[in-house]
């Protein structure tokens, strides 16, 4: 497939993207605080392994291909890894609520800067480095430690973004011998065996209600990966991916009207820092791949 670079369209795709996921978060929300997250999680997935599955089918060579990679391992490692972060995400919805869980997650594009040297022999430059340091001062900023009473379940949102950026970089790593396409259906496939083989035991029964929550969360699961797919398909990552910043935007207009949560001094500040800092590693890496 040769890339278009309908940048205004990639725009928009991601900017719809980023508001599906939000709603998605809002309704992961609503249903971990009613039921065990292992169920949630491992319900979602079945729904996101059947997309995988189905637009691997579709491909030339159907669902071999797409399964066919010289490194099962690492594939595995992050398709558990994806779905581990996913239920600690979720935990963090119902415990610190969506806008400081997502004030503290914006930091996993400075963590992808600074675990790229470490895991991919990457260079990472002093600019990038500062970025990344004013980016951590805004998280703790966030998170407040100190002499008055520091919360432990601020660390759970900053957990939760560590290890997406490992399974960002893992995909990176990956991609050196396997395709996207067959990531992304190593990705549905592993993360849904897992899932499966912890949540059947924490299954609960659920009301009708819910489960048209939950009919409704699988829907904007499927329907976000799809978005993001055509978005990277029409328009450069590089020039797209700033705007992914939305989801915290979208995510807490949606905690704040839903759920009636607040939105503190402290979080906004250190939300902000970390989102400029986040845009200065973008813009260092564009310019370093056009000089490059």
């Amino acid at each position: 497939m040769t890339q278009s670079n309908n940048i205004p369209l990639g725009i928009g795709l991601m900017v719809l993207t980023t508001f599906v996921f939000s709603v998605q978060d809002g309704i992961s929300r609503h249903l971990a605080g009613e039921y065990n997250v292992l169920m949630i999680v491992m319900i979602r997935y079945w729904f996101f392994a059947a997309f995988v599955i189905s637009i691997a089918a579709r491909k030339a060579g159907g669902v071999g291909a797409a399964a066919r990679t010289t490194q099962p391992v690492l594939q595995i490692v992050r398709g558990v890894l994806l779905s581990t972060e996913i239920c600690v995400m979720v935990a963090s919805f119902t415990i610190l609520g969506l806008v400081e869980s997502h004030a503290v997650f914006t930091c996993y594009p400075l963590l992808v800067a600074a675990l790229s040297g470490p895991i991919l022999g990457e260079k990472v430059g002093w600019r990038r480095w500062s970025a990344i340091g004013v980016g951590f001062v805004g998280v703790l900023i966030i998170l407040q430690p100190g002499i008055g009473v520091f919360d432990p379940a601020a660390i759970i949102p900053l957990i939760a973004a560590t290890m997406f950026a490992v399974y960002g970089l893992l995909t990176r790593y990956a991609a050196r011998r396997d395709t996207t396409a067959t990531s992304f259906f190593w990705t549905g496939v592993t993360g849904a065996v897992a899932m499966t083989a912890l949540g059947l035991w924490a299954w609960e029964p659920m009301t009708q209600p819910d489960w048209g929550w939950m009919a409704a969360l699988c829907l904007t699961g499927v329907t976000g990966h799809w978005l993001l797919i055509k978005c990277y398909e029409v328009a450069e990552a590089s020039a797209v991916q700033p705007f992914a910043y939305l989801q915290l935007v979208f995510a807490s207009v949606l905690g704040i009207a839903v759920f009636g949560e607040t939105v503190e001094q402290n979080v906004a500040i250190g939300a902000g820092i970390i989102v400029a800092a986040g845009l200065f590693t973008f813009w260092r890496e564009r310019a370093q791949r056009r000089t490059g």
